[in-house]
């Protein structure tokens, strides 16, 4: 079964410390070994889960790994490279469909799962999903192995009010007031390094798919 190696997390580990163009060409071969190791460890991956999702069986490794060059036109930090390897499974162009995510970087490493930022007409035909089928969400995200694994959804950018278009008294209105339709997982160091990663990551995701079902019902 293919795994991680300790020297991608600790190339990772370098990068943080050494985030320049010059560290970086002159530590380009160790790179190369890094992101293939994860290139390989994504196709193992893909492969298990498209036991229980078939429609992963159409992405490989290479096209689900992100660039590890950063975009800093818009932002104040202006270091080029991003510290960590991190893989769309399945998500769909710009986030607009729920699937999985990987991210990779020493003590900071998680899995994901769900829609992230979608854009306003994906978001509010998921609402009203919710609206209208509340018990059938509840039922999925209270499941008990789910709730153990991710006991709330992400909270970030939570409206303050119930959106326009529904009722005040909407009983899914909390989570009607959400941005993000998505559920973490955080893996320690050991966990991403472990033989049987592949397997337990699978398990994890495993998880998720009814909730990415859900999401994605009002787009089939």
């Amino acid at each position: 079964m293919n795994s991680i190696n300790p020297e991608t997390l600790t190339f990772l580990k370098n990068l943080t410390v050494n985030n320049n163009r010059e560290w970086f060409n002159e530590n380009k071969a160790a790179y190369t070994e890094a992101q293939e190791n994860v290139i390989t460890f994504l196709d193992g991956l893909i492969k298990e889960m498209s036991g229980f999702d078939e429609e992963l069986g159409k992405i490989d490794g290479k096209k689900s790994l992100f660039r590890i060059y950063r975009d800093t036109r818009f932002s104040k930090d202006k270091s080029p490279y991003k510290t960590n390897f991190g893989a769309s499974l399945g998500m769909g162009k710009g986030s607009q469909k729920g699937g999985y995510y990987l991210h990779m970087e020493p003590g900071k490493s998680f899995l994901a799962g769900g829609i992230y930022m979608p854009e306003s007409s994906v978001l509010k035909e998921v609402r009203k999903e919710i609206s209208l089928y509340g018990d059938d969400f509840l039922k999925i995200i209270n499941q008990k192995d789910f709730k153990k694994h991710f006991p709330e959804l992400d909270q970030d950018d939570k409206l303050k009010k119930i959106p326009q278009g529904f009722e005040k008294e909407d009983p899914m209105g909390e989570y009607l007031k959400l941005k993000n339709f998505i559920v973490i997982y955080y893996l320690k160091d050991e966990e991403i390094l472990d033989k049987k990663a592949i397997k337990n990551i699978t398990k994890i995701f495993k998880l998720m798919k009814p909730f990415n079902d859900f999401l994605n019902a009002p787009f089939q």
